[in-house]
C-alpha cells in the first residue's frame, strides 16, 4: 500500500516472507478465510467475510471472492481470482455450494490440490470489516475436504501469528496512513469536548472525520471508518471493561473525558485512546493526568529494537511510582 494515495501495489516483501514461512513449516500451501489473514496473503481486505485466499510455497497467490466484491478486490495482488455468485433470494443456494467450485478452480490452477495445506484454526481476534460478516470456522476444513480430498491439512495458526507480528515496508506505510487519518479525527474532534456536550455528541464529532476520508481518497480507492466511544466522569472509570460504551451523560467542567477510537483504512487498524479535561478541577485529576502523561513519555523513550515489552512497562511503572 502506498501511504500517500492508498493504491495497493504488489508487496514482494510480504509474498517472499509468506513463501519462506511455508517452506520453514513444511507446507506446500496456506489457505485463510479470516479477513485479516486474507489481507495478509493477497493484499485484499474482504467485506463480508466470504472470501478465501491461497498462497503457495512458490509464491503463487489465489483469491476466491463473491462477484459483488470484484471492483474492490482489484487492489490485491492475486495471480488467480475466481468469483462465485450466490443464488437469487427466491432460489438461494448454500454458501458452501457456490464457493466450492471457485475454490477448486484456484487450487487446481495453483497446483496444490494434492498438497500439504495449512489452515487457520482459531480462536483469533478479528476486527469486523462490515456490520454483518461470515466466519467459516470449522466449515473451512469441510470445504477443503470436498475441494481437495487428496490434500493433507495442518494447523497454521503459529505460522500466521509469526507472519502477522512483523510488518513489511509497504504495510508500515499503510499503518502510518491509518494513524494520520485517526490523528486528523482527534484534532478535529477535540473541539467538541466541552462542558454541556453529551458523550454521544463527542463520539459523533470524532467519527465524522474518519468517515469523511472515504470521499477524500476517491471512490473505490480506500475503505475508511471505524468506531469511536466517549466516556466521561464516572463512566470513564469503567473503561477497563471488555468493551467501551458511549452514553448520554453530559460533560461537566473538570471531568476527565476519555475518547477511544478503533479506526481502519483498508484493513489496517488503529487503537487509540486519549483523555481530555475541559475546565479546571480541584480533586487532583490534573495531577493524575500529568503523571500518566509523564509515564507515557518515559515508556516511548524506552522503546527500541531488542528491548523487551516488560522493560517498557517497568519504565512507565517506575515513573508513576
Amino acid at each position: 500500500m502506498n501511504g500517500d494515495n492508498l493504491v495497493v501495489t504488489r508487496d514482494a516483501e510480504r509474498i517472499e516472507r509468506n513463501r519462506q514461512a511455508l517452506r520453514g513449516a513444511g507446507m506446500d500451501a496456506l489457505i485463510c478465510a479470516l479477513p485479516s489473514n486474507v489481507l495478509l496473503l493477497s493484499g485484499y481486505w474482504p467485506v463480508v467475510g466470504t472470501s478465501i485466499a491461497v498462497i503457495t510455497r512458490e509464491g503463487g497467490v489465489g483469491l476466491v471472492i463473491p462477484a459483488d466484491e470484484q471492483d474492490l478486490a482489484t487492489v490485491g495482488w492475486a495471480d488467480h481470482v475466481a468469483r462465485f455468485t450466490p443464488g437469487s433470494l427466491d432460489e438461494m443456494q448454500p454458501l458452501m455450494t457456490v464457493v466450492a467450485p471457485a475454490l477448486t478452480q484456484v487450487l487446481q490452477r495453483l497446483g496444490v490440490a494434492t498438497a500439504r495445506i495449512g489452515l487457520e484454526q482459531g480462536p483469533m481476534l478479528e476486527p469486523s470489516s462490515y456490520a454483518g460478516t461470515n466466519r467459516y470456522g470449522a466449515a473451512l476444513h469441510t470445504l477443503l475436504s470436498g475441494c481437495a480430498p487428496s490434500a493433507s491439512r495442518v494447523d497454521a495458526d503459529e505460522t500466521l501469528m509469526e507472519l502477522r507480528a512483523v510488518l513489511t515496508r509497504l504495510e508500515l506505510a499503510g499503518v502510518r496512513t491509518a494513524c494520520r487519518v485517526a490523528e486528523d479525527g482527534f484534532r478535529a474532534g477535540a473541539a467538541s469536548v466541552v462542558p454541556g456536550a453529551t458523550e454521544r455528541d463527542v463520539a459523533a464529532s470524532f467519527r465524522a472525520t474518519l468517515a469523511a476520508y472515504a470521499d477524500a481518497y476517491g471512490e473505490g480507492s480506500a475503505r475508511t471508518g471505524g468506531f469511536v466511544f466517549c466516556m466521561s466522569g464516572p463512566n470513564a472509570a469503567m473503561a477497563d471493561r471488555a468493551y467501551a460504551r458511549t452514553r448520554g451523560r453530559r460533560i461537566r467542567p473538570g471531568d476527565l473525558v476519555m475518547v477511544h477510537c478503533n479506526s481502519f483504512v483498508s484493513g489496517l487498524w488503529t487503537d487509540i485512546t486519549r483523555t481530555y479535561q475541559p475546565g479546571p478541577s480541584e480533586d487532583g485529576a490534573l495531577e493524575l493526568y500529568e503523571a500518566v502523561l509523564a509515564a507515557r513519555r518515559v515508556a516511548l523513550a524506552a522503546v527500541a529494537p531488542g528491548v523487551r515489552a516488560s522493560e517498557v512497562d517497568r519504565a512507565a511503572r517506575d515513573e508513576l511510582a
